[in-house]
């Protein structure tokens, strides 16, 4: 494992974007244990990204513009339900004192793991990415990029509990302040929409 992948995965992981957004977002409203299962749920929704640019099926959205923009806009939709959640204060974006831990649990996994499926450019940018970090004379490749792909996974795991963690810890100061929460709410909301936005005008 070099460790020029290994730094740039962590700048990838770590960088602002959907996944990070939401599970601080989840992280404020419900709390830890809740965070933890964005976490998860990004983490579980890169797998199938991972897997498509394995079997070329990102190389099919890079060549189909059909099917890019069938995916894309429907990323683009998502994302602005996102949105209109975290205004509105409702779905697994509503605040919650005493956040249930089974179900509530398993609609954050599936919100976060529809927010990566639905994300063309995903399965394009590990299309292109993973293979940089393979020699060209490796004897196992598939295995090689079985490997990156974990090594990618556990990080992103890593990255995300820790930021909602944080943001977990400083909930209770911050559910408590109306007007830092309603801040909050349009600060999401603007979030989602800002990278809905930035998701319809995707070229392939």
């Amino acid at each position: 494992m070099t460790l020029s992948f290994l730094l740039t995965t962590l700048i990838v992981v770590a960088s602002p974007g959907t996944g990070v957004l939401y599970t601080l977002a989840v992280a404020l409203t419900q709390g830890g244990r809740a965070s933890i299962a964005a976490a998860f749920g990004c983490t579980l929704g890169i797998l199938p990204q991972m897997l498509a640019a394995m079997l070329g099926l990102a190389a099919v959205l890079h060549t189909s513009a059909l099917a890019f923009a069938v995916l894309k806009w429907c990323g683009v939709v998502y994302l602005l339900f996102m949105a209109w959640q975290a205004l509105r204060e409702t779905g697994v974006l509503a605040i919650d004192a005493r956040p249930a831990p089974g179900r509530s649990s398993r609609r954050v996994i599936v919100t976060a793991v529809l927010i990566n499926i639905l994300n063309p450019k995903l399965s394009i940018f590990f299309l292109a990415f993973l293979p940089q970090f393979i020699a060209v004379d490796e004897a196992y490749p598939l295995a090689r990029m079985l490997e990156l792909s974990g090594v990618f996974m556990a990080m992103t795991f890593a990255v995300f509990a820790l930021y909602g963690l944080f943001a977990a810890g400083v909930r209770d100061r911050v559910i408590t302040r109306p007007r830092v929460m309603a801040w909050l709410r349009r600060s999401f909301a603007a979030g989602f929409a800002a990278l809905g936005a930035k998701l319809a005008f995707a070229e392939r």
